[in-house]
């Protein structure tokens, strides 16, 4: 299918590599512009080259508020709107016991797991287009705890039920946006160590890792009209862990 975006403008954080460049391919394909936002200067820049004229990079650290507001400023100011936001940005967490794990640690997941995706809720609600799509990307460790990323595990289930409580109030507030979750499994990107893939594969009942474009048309779906009447739900791709 095509044109299922077309004339919407989305903010994709995390957008630089990974799920969040296979979201910023997809929404393209589909006929979106995008701008899609990253901590790493140089490697957004060659994820916007490789990705086209749709698509626009701006430097990005989500756990900061001014930062929110430079890249959704600057969105409105090149494409005059944004009608889809998707909270991608995220990190895998300390990889410590929650015993020997500090606060500092622990709360810097949160800065930019959690944080970060409650800032772009935040600016979304005051200067998003209607109707407009909020997709939050979270992780069946979101659904049940993870062993051993204790940090990772609070951040996305923080993320499920900011997205509840986040369509709720859209709505109570008269808003045309709505606000879903995606939990992926294990996807195929840089965040699985080597050493681990062999189990992870293991461990997932379809015996294999899950594809960035996997996650991606599930974006595409939440960002579309095609799901004008799906708000506040949570989508699961996991390759059958969580059954």
């Amino acid at each position: 299918m095509v044109d299922r975006l077309k004339g919407k403008v989305a903010i994709i954080t995390g957008g630089n590599g990974g799920i969040g460049e296979a979201i910023a391919a997809d929404f393209i394909a589909e006929g979106a512009k995008v701008v899609i936002t990253g901590r790493n200067g140089e490697k957004g820049q060659q994820a916007a080259s490789k990705l086209g004229p749709d698509a626009l990079f701006i430097q990005q650290d989500v756990s900061k508020e001014a930062d929110w507001k430079k890249v959704v400023d600057s969105t409105i100011e090149k494409f005059g709107k944004f009608d889809i936001l998707v909270n991608n940005a995220g990190v895998g967490g300390v990889g410590k016991p929650l015993a020997e794990m500090s606060l500092a640690e622990f709360n810097w997941t949160q800065s930019i797991n959690l944080s970060g995706n409650f800032l772009g809720v935040h600016f979304a609600f005051k200067q998003m287009s209607e109707p407009g799509s909020i997709v939050d990307v979270s992780s069946v460790a979101g659904l049940r705890g993870l062993p051993g990323a204790a940090d990772y595990s609070a951040s996305k289930g923080g993320t499920r039920l900011l997205t509840k409580a986040a369509a709720l109030e859209a709505l109570q507030m008269g808003k045309k946006i709505r606000v879903n979750s995606i939990h992926p499994g294990w996807i195929d990107t840089d965040i699985i160590p080597d050493e681990m893939r062999a189990s992870v594969i293991a461990m997932t009942p379809m015996r294999h890792l899950g594809q960035p474009k996997d996650i991606a048309k599930l974006a595409t779906y939440l960002a579309s009209d095609e799901s004008a009447f799906t708000t506040g739900a949570e989508f699961v791709a996991d390759g059958g862990i969580m059954a």
